[in-house]
């Protein structure tokens, strides 16, 4: 698993990409000036090269919904699975109407849609990032600092022994 693992904070990826079927997202909801969207690209190319055709992504705002972006654009061209795995019917409520409409937009390209609680519950976005390690092979990180729930989800993702690419 050392293979696919970088330092906390490098804004690169593993040269080595695991066999994988299903991946999954998560990252901070406020990625830096500095990041790059080309490298992420990329990596989702390189993904779906060894293999990937199913992407699962939290739905968040920041990461999350860039991801859903990117992967919807590349749906056009290639054929992938997206599945929403949506903490709440009520997620995007609070959304500013420009991040509300990328999420409409992202969703409404999902092949499927997990909804695990009608309204916001305390622990449902907790309950969201273990459903997304479960069901992926992989699990891509945006991951800056070490607390929050991407930081939970990553540590998530190794206790179970799931390879952690980090953007």
């Amino acid at each position: 698993m050392e293979d696919f693992q970088l330092t906390y904070g490098q804004n690169a990826v593993s040269e080595k990409i695991p066999p994988c079927k299903v991946v999954s997202v998560t990252g901070h909801r406020d990625p830096e000036s500095r990041f790059s969207v080309a490298s992420l690209q990329n990596l989702f190319d390189r993904l779906v090269a060894a293999g990937a055709d199913t992407f699962c992504i939290g739905m968040a705002r920041g990461f999350d919904l860039l991801c859903g972006r990117l992967l919807c654009e590349m749906k056009e061209r290639i054929p992938l699975k997206l599945v929403a795995c949506i903490p709440c019917a009520d997620q995007s409520d609070g959304f500013r109407p420009r991040d509300k409409s990328i999420y409409e937009i992202v969703l409404s390209r999902c092949d499927e849609k997990i909804v695990l609680y009608k309204k916001y519950e305390k622990g449902c976005m907790l309950e969201r990032n273990r459903l997304l390690v479960r069901k992926c092979d992989v699990l891509v990180a945006y991951l800056r600092k070490r607390e929050g729930g991407t930081f939970y989800t990553v540590n998530y993702a190794e206790k179970l022994g799931k390879p952690v690419l980090f953007v």
